[in-house]
């Protein structure tokens, strides 16, 4: 067993304000996600307009943040509805924690789509800019998670596992560093790697097809929601969501290469 590293989640307090780890980490993916996102796209589509660019940046990161906390509660907390009926503010209440990456991927990319249509501009190169980023923020918001002893996993007789704050009295994985090598760093590279062999969109695919692939399986070594519990079978709400994902994933990958694609009467496909 691996003694867990009891880090004060708070990096810093002045007077009434504090300065969470969790909150940095959301700073570290949103400056990652604009300076990549902006020279990726520049590069892709160079008549751009860069202030364009940076708008765009910003719009999904609100759509981003907005999903993530309403995916939070109507994926996650649907079996609380009356909690939220009675108090209707806690449905916004982001600075109580819980925040979900499938709601918050859908938010960005309806914030991040809408503004792309609306100024005309490309919308598959844009979308290969935001999910190479991606990564950054995904692993750092994994670290913050091991940090507030959040998210852990099952548990384990494995000699890596620990023993998380309020978690119980028997060691368990540390799913949260599993989620942050495969989403962060490994995601990144295969992502970075294959950036310029993939016609646009297909990174987009790929990104939704890894990440899909890689929770999916570390959701079996997580700790279910404990409101939730498994939803369908031995599946959880994460790992149902992942699926989803992934399917979306592989549909995009077969629209951008054209599969089903009807020939021309000229015997080429148009």
């Amino acid at each position: 067993m691996i003694p867990y590293p009891d880090i004060d989640p708070v990096i810093l307090r002045l007077g009434p304000l504090t300065f969470r780890w969790y909150g940095l980490m959301y700073l570290v993916g949103f400056v990652a996600g604009f300076f990549i996102i902006k020279r990726r796209y520049l590069a892709k589509v160079p008549q751009a307009d860069p202030k364009q660019v940076e708008s765009l940046v910003l719009w999904s990161c609100l759509g981003l943040i907005v999903g993530a906390r309403l995916g939070e509660v109507l994926f996650y907390h649907w079996v609380d509805y009356s909690f939220y009926l009675d108090n209707p503010l806690e449905i916004i209440a982001v600075w109580h924690g819980g925040m979900s990456f499938h709601g918050g991927l859908l938010g960005a990319i309806l914030a991040g789509v809408g503004y792309l249509l609306w100024r005309r501009m490309p919308v598959l190169p844009a979308a290969d800019a935001a999910f190479l980023a991606v990564p950054i923020g995904l692993g750092a918001g994994r670290l913050a998670n091991f940090i507030n002893g959040e998210l852990y996993g099952r548990v384990t007789d494995l000699p890596w596992g620990m023993i998380f704050p309020g978690a119980g009295p028997l060691p368990r994985h540390p799913s949260q560093l599993y989620e942050l090598l495969l989403e962060g760093p490994l995601l990144f590279l295969l992502l970075w790697l294959a950036r310029e062999r993939l016609k646009p969109g297909r990174l987009t695919a790929l990104f939704l097809i890894l990440y899909g692939l890689f929770r999916f399986l570390v959701e079996f070594v997580r700790e279910p929601d404990a409101q939730l519990g498994f939803v369908l079978s031995w599946l959880t709400m994460g790992q149902i969501l992942s699926l989803a994902q992934l399917g979306a994933g592989v549909l995009l990958w077969l629209w951008v290469s054209g599969a089903g694609q009807v020939p021309s009467p000229g015997g080429k496909e148009p």
